[in-house]
């Protein structure tokens, strides 16, 4: 598989609200599918932000480091891994790594019938 398509598979998303500290809460969100793939935050949101970074970057490092990432299930087809990527935030480095990916992948379009 390729780094886009390894970036394009769908993993579980847990979330939960957890009490730090009496009446100190906070959001924590994980893919438990990925190992060391969670975050928290004190907003939603932000929690959901830092955890697709830190999706992409372990992703990205297991590939160059030549383990696999879990694949759980297929790669979505209409998933586009750099716009995430700069929708979150990530380096220009990591979204130009991940647009030399998607511009070398030459596979023929599928037409469905």
């Amino acid at each position: 598989m390729r780094l886009s398509e390894y970036l394009s598979v769908p993993y579980v998303l847990e979330s939960e609200t957890v009490e730090v500290a009496p009446g100190s809460w906070v959001r924590r969100v994980a893919y438990p599918e990925l190992p060391d793939c969670s975050a928290e935050a004190i907003v939603l949101e932000e929690a959901l932000l830092l955890l697709e970074r830190r999706r992409i970057k372990m992703i990205i490092r297991m590939v160059i480091e030549g383990r696999p990432p879990p694949v759980p299930r297929p790669p979505l087809r209409d998933c586009d891994p750099a716009w995430i990527a700069r929708q979150a935030g990530l380096p220009n480095e990591i979204v130009a790594l991940i647009d030399a990916d998607l511009a070398s992948n030459t596979r023929e379009p599928q037409i469905n019938y």
